[in-house]
């Protein structure tokens, strides 16, 4: 018998939708070699994405 899926709340489904952006960002950065600017220490920082 299968469980009943679970109805996501606004927040679930708001960080879902952040980190699926997040991933699609990184993954068009690394393919185009542009760095990403990351909060580090209080303090921005440029880095390429691995």
């Amino acid at each position: 018998m299968k469980k009943p899926k679970k109805r996501m709340t606004l927040h679930e489904k708001a960080m879902c939708a952040m980190e699926a952006a997040v991933k699609k960002v990184m993954a068009e950065h690394k393919k185009a070699g542009r760095p990403v600017a990351i909060w580090v220490d209080g303090k921005v920082k440029m880095e390429l994405v691995k």
